[in-house]
């Protein structure tokens, strides 16, 4: 690699995050269509709540086997093109949810999604820390922001496209599939320059300054924060149409349009999770963020349907401001295992949502939907538990 100066640098290395940003809305805008498109497979299929969640619970459950497995094998044996090939397989399941009609093949294409997201998220996270010349909490909230914005925008190319059109139109997406095909091959190219410009040091380590099991109750303690986080978003993302729809009586395009609020808000969030955990400390973020929602939790079952839209916004942004700051924080508990710590938490919060959607259904169909958002609006009570995290793990950086 040609020396460079260090503002040409610092632009080539913004230029991979923003590609790597553009996989993951890519990437998420496959994912979140499965989901978005639940109430026309409900109508088609003629399916109960139970066989919803079991969908999400095959493309969630998927990526969260795999991707703490893909994170930790790519951190010994690093697999650049490995980006693309994830896109490839999220390609072939978006083509299966278009075409197939049996419910069991609908289930095959949602768990290739779940196998193009377990492969694509810990070397693009990977990505985009090495990219990020320090300031990883923005490097990560640029990263995740284009997956938020990607499940955001999914919600509505159902509401305008496949609703209108009928389930086959899902084919017009895979165009965006094989654009991200060779976006992330351009990608995986620069990551493979950078492992060459970059070689490991033969026998040197990366151990955190925190005792190992000190480490060990604080990566216990970001899972549980991940849990109560995603189990919330998963009954938003899963049945907040449904809801709206019974007790506002919108239509599905109106409901749709109210969950694209609520995921936008999660986009604004995580971009400014980052930056903010950059310059307060990752620790502050994670308290404000998880505690922070809860009396506008509490409030949310119990307001009209204007209520009901502010408060999507606020505890959108809120609660979506956390996952930078938790990912960068285990990041530096264990260092030199950033791919396993990413497919942890990216797995776990794949893994979460998969399962809380399965149990979600469940109890939908026994307790009414209201029942489902009320238990769910206590979840944020578990961000007490940050106290118990060490401090100064993930200092505030200085300029």
């Amino acid at each position: 690699m040609t020396a460079t100066s260090p503002h040409a640098a610092t632009d080539a290395a913004y230029v991979v995050i923003f590609g790597v940003a553009l996989g993951h809305l890519l990437n998420d805008v496959m994912q979140s269509l499965v989901t978005a498109i639940y109430p026309l497979l409900q109508v088609e299929f003629s399916l109960d709540f139970w066989q919803i969640g079991l969908l999400s619970f095959a493309f969630q459950v998927t990526a969260s086997i795999l991707q703490p497995v893909i994170g930790n094998y790519t951190d010994k044996n690093p697999m650049p093109q490995s980006l693309a090939l994830g896109m490839g397989s999220t390609l072939v399941g978006i083509v299966l949810l278009a075409v197939v009609h049996s419910y069991w093949l609908l289930v095959l294409g949602a768990m290739l999604i779940g196998v193009g997201s377990a492969i694509f998220h810990p070397e693009a996270s990977r990505v985009a820390r090495f990219a990020s010349g320090g300031r990883y909490g923005t490097a990560q909230s640029l990263f995740q922001v284009g997956g938020n914005i990607g499940t955001a925008v999914g919600p509505l190319l159902a509401a305008f496209i496949v609703v209108p059109h009928g389930r086959p139109s899902l084919l017009w997406f895979s165009v965006g599939a094989m654009l991200g095909i060779v976006l992330l091959r351009r990608v995986g190219s620069w990551y493979s320059r950078y492992r060459t410009a970059h070689p490991p040091i033969a026998g040197s380590t990366s151990v955190s300054d925190v005792a190992p099991e000190k480490v060990r109750m604080s990566l216990i303690i970001l899972a549980l924060l991940v849990f109560s986080k995603n189990i919330y978003t998963a009954s938003f993302s899963s049945y907040y149409t449904f809801f709206l729809i019974e007790r506002f009586d919108l239509s599905a395009q109106q409901s749709q349009l109210m969950l694209f609020v609520f995921l936008a808000a999660m986009a604004v969030g995580v971009m400014i999770g980052g930056p903010i955990g950059d310059r307060f400390g990752a620790r502050t973020v994670i308290w404000f963020s998880i505690l922070g929602i809860l009396p506008f939790t509490l409030a949310l079952p119990y307001v009209g349907l204007i209520g009901t839209g502010v408060l999507t916004v606020v505890i959108g942004v809120i609660l979506a401001s956390a996952f930078p700051a938790i990912l960068v924080f285990a990041q530096e508990l264990v260092p030199g295992r950033i791919g396993m710590i990413n497919g942890l938490f990216f797995g776990f919060a794949f893994g979460m949502g998969g399962v809380a959607a399965a149990v979600l259904g469940v109890v939908a169909d026994w307790k009414g939907l209201e029942f489902v958002f009320f238990i769910c609006s206590w979840l944020p009570v578990m961000g007490l538990l940050t106290i118990f995290l060490p401090r100064n793990v993930v200092r505030p950086r200085q300029n």
